[in-house]
Order: C-alpha cells, then structure tokens, then sequence
C-alpha cells in the first residue's frame, strides 16, 4: 500500500492511513514509527509492504511495515512535487471510503509516480486528477460541457454559466496541443479545485485541503 497521510498519536507513534492494493483504504497505528529505522522510509507517497493486526473489531489495530519501493526521497530538491505528493495522497484520503476496494485507484498511483518524471508533469497530473475523479464517480467531462469562440483567429473553449462565463485551457479539450504556460497549468488546476470543492468537499462539509493551496500557491512564485 502507499502511505498517504500520517498524524502524530504518542511520543513515539502515528496513526497512518495507507491505500491498498487488496483493501483500499486502511488505518492504523505504527508504533515506534519514530525510531530510525522506520521514520526514514516513513514518508507521504512510499509504498510499503503491510501487516495489520488488530485484537477487537471496534477499536483501531495497529501496523507492521516494510519499506517495498521508497517514491518520495527522489524529489526531496523539488519543492513543487513534494508538495504536489501530498496534495494528492491527500486528495485520496478524502476521496476514498475505508476498507473499500478499488484496484483502479491503486493503479493509478503507480501511474502518477511515473508522471511525476515526466518532462510535461503538470499537465499529465491534472488529467490525472481528472481521471481520479471519474473513478469516484464525477466524471468531469469538458468536452460535453465548453462552447468555443474564435477572437482573431484564435480558438477559446468556455463553460457559461447564467452567473460568469468561464474559460478552459486548450489543451485541457485537444490534449495533444504543445501551447501550454504556466497561466494555462494554473488556470486548470483551478477549474478542477473548483469543481472539487463545489460538487464533493462542501456538499460533505469538507474544508478545502490547505496542502492544496500549498501547491497552487507554488505556481503564483
């Protein structure tokens, strides 16, 4: 499983939550998590292997670990990605039920560790959210939903509303175009948190992420 949120339970514990391939999403307490020998692979994104055990059905049960692929150190010199992991493993846990199985979820973590490699990153990991989000259900399908105009022989895509008129980055509806800047990658990544925040989080009374807005703000430096 890869580990995708940990918060601090004793001195020298943390309860962690995992998504696993064959469970989904688990959570439990790994005790000594603080020792050094398993703190140094103890980081948001790694994928380890998982025992759980647990003596009473109503009460939280607790983690053994090892480390099976370390994710996560090969961007420590990269402030945007890491902040970029824990926006997303963060997005999963509050995306996903407990203890419910989807082995394309977990599929799709692997790919998003492959992307982040990618030259186009930003671009592949905002189809990617997209995609997670069609997972769970809300299927944020843009291509149905934009109207096009053309201004001086230039194509705009928009989504009208009877309160704004919206514009959606090209690339977003003709993946394959290679104009993309950084106004366009934040523009997208805004219309997706938007739509996030309006369709799932407030509906469920859930705050807006602030690792989220830790990663966009990376975009307005």
């Amino acid at each position: 499983g890869y580990l995708i949120v940990k918060n601090r339970y004793s001195e020298n514990s943390v309860i962690a939550e995992f998504y696993t391939k064959n469970h989904g999403k688990c959570s439990g307490i790994i005790f000594g998590a603080t020792s050094k020998k398993i703190k140094n692979y103890l980081l948001i994104g790694n994928k380890l292997h998982i025992s759980y055990s647990s003596k009473n059905d109503d009460r939280l049960g607790y983690f053994k670990i090892e480390i099976v692929k370390a994710n996560t150190p090969f961007f420590f010199d990269n402030k945007k990605k890491l902040l970029c992991i824990s926006a997303s493993m963060h997005l999963i846990k509050l995306l996903t039920v407990e203890n419910q199985k989807s082995q394309q979820i977990f599929d799709s973590i692997d790919k998003y560790f492959e992307l982040l490699n990618d030259v186009n990153w930003i671009k592949k990991y905002v189809f990617w959210e997209l995609n997670l989000l069609k997972l769970i259900g809300f299927d944020l399908d843009l291509k149905k939903i934009t109207e096009k105009e053309n201004i001086n022989n230039n194509v705009r895509y928009y989504i009208q509303s009877s309160k704004e008129k919206k514009y959606v980055p090209n690339f977003l509806i003709e993946p394959e175009t290679d104009k993309i800047d950084k106004t366009s990658l934040l523009q997208a990544l805004k219309l997706v948190s938007d739509f996030l925040d309006k369709n799932i989080l407030k509906p469920n009374n859930i705050n807006f992420p602030t690792t989220r807005l830790e990663f966009l703000n990376q975009f307005k430096i």
